[in-house]
């Protein structure tokens, strides 16, 4: 990911940085590289689809920086204060500049969500306009149905429900109809039309291809609907309604 226009800190104010997960604060020390993943400073889970080693956190210069280096999971990365959000793939790399920045990124069917706190950010959002973040966007309007709200809702509702930095396993698709009191046929042909409204609007991985698994599509979907806020705790109510059979995809 290419560098956000930011000023750096003033004088010899450093930024610290403090990593939460499930409840547990790490405080990283500057000269000492901190990695997540199934092994490494920060043991997430002993989730066999986990990388040992996913993410990197270290200080060059004035500046911390996140990098993914796994080789096959992404992981979604947002600004809670702004909602701005980055899809950080394989290899990405992406300056800590915000006050609190959330990493979510899926293993297998769990999800986890992780908190990354700087008490000194650098960041200004220029005025009325987004930032210069390579592959960024912001929280925007983005039309959907209520049965698309609804699928959305099913899939991400242990992550909705927890609430809180941690893991949380998602729902088969077969288990999320069922939820829903739909076929899954009927959810299937709908998740494929939201993936396809989200890809429209410039969101990355959601769309299926040529060695693209459908966990990871689906996983990316509910990363970025909750890290965004496109869906949220109070959408909860949303499974107990019913929506309309046919008709309303688009």
């Amino acid at each position: 990911m290419t560098t956000p226009e930011t000023a750096p800190p003033s004088g010899d104010q450093k930024p610290n940085i403090t990593v939460e997960y499930d409840g547990a604060y790490h405080a990283l020390e500057p000269d000492a590289p901190f990695e997540i993943g199934r092994e490494g400073d920060l043991s997430v889970d002993d989730n066999p689809y986990l990388h040992r080693r996913l993410l990197l956190i270290e200080r060059e210069g004035d500046y911390w920086w996140l990098t993914n280096v796994g080789s096959r999971i992404a992981a979604t990365i947002t600004d809670t204060d702004t909602g701005m959000q980055a899809w950080l793939p394989p290899g990405g790399r992406t300056p800590l500049i915000f006050k609190t920045t959330t990493v979510v990124f899926t293993a297998g069917p769990i999800t986890y969500e992780i908190a990354i706190h700087n008490d000194a950010p650098t960041f200004n959002a220029p005025a009325g306009r987004a930032a210069n973040l390579s592959g960024a966007t912001t929280v925007g309007s983005i039309p959907l149905t209520l049965s698309q709200r609804q699928l959305i809702v099913a899939l991400a509702e242990p992550m909705l429900r927890h609430g809180t930095s941690g893991a949380s396993q998602m729902p088969s698709n077969a288990d999320a109809a069922r939820r829903l009191g739909w076929a899954v046929s009927r959810f299937n042909r709908k998740l494929d039309n939201v993936c396809d409204k989200l890809d429209r609007f410039g969101v990355e991985g959601v769309r299926g291809g040529p060695g693209s698994l459908a966990t990871g599509r689906r996983a990316r979907l509910v990363e970025y609907a909750v890290a965004t806020g496109l869906v949220t705790s109070v959408d909860l109510q949303l499974l107990d309604q019913e929506a309309p059979e046919e008709g309303d995809d688009e």
